[in-house]
């Protein structure tokens, strides 16, 4: 796409199948470099990425070469396969179906990427305001 610039930045969001907490911590560095190598071998730029045990925030400088729902579905779909091929869970691996993705500006990105680089933060938070809202 010669003389093509465009700008455009995506935070994407999936879930594991039924939201359960089957990405182990330990599993956590690898799955981030296959996820990259995928984002990678799109054509598109890692911003950011962060696997928690039920989910996945990423972070993408994308160029205009594919829609995002197919990269989407490689990096689902690819994931699954190399975390059912490392025998990382009991049974079959899934990610749910769908996925978020929200745009957002170049100004914008310190601030989502610090977001996603606090995610145990932010869920350590929302489980202790829940528990507080049962006592």
């Amino acid at each position: 796409m010669a003389n093509t610039y465009s700008q455009l930045y995506f935070h994407i969001v999936f879930a594991v199948m039924r939201r359960q907490n089957l990405i182990s911590s330990k599993n956590k560095e690898e799955l981030h470099r296959y996820k990259t190598g995928i984002i990678k071998n799109n054509g598109q730029k890692l911003l950011e990425i962060n696997v928690m045990p039920d989910h996945t925030h990423i972070l993408i400088g994308m160029e205009p070469n594919i829609r995002i729902s197919d990269l989407v579905r490689d990096i689902k779909s690819n994931s699954s396969v190399f975390i059912n091929d490392k025998k990382w869970v009991l049974g079959k691996f899934n990610w749910q179906k769908g996925f978020g993705v929200f745009s957002y500006s170049h100004s914008q990105l310190d601030s989502i990427i610090k977001y996603i680089n606090n995610q145990e933060m932010h869920h350590r938070k929302k489980r202790f305001k829940k528990s507080i809202l049962k006592c």
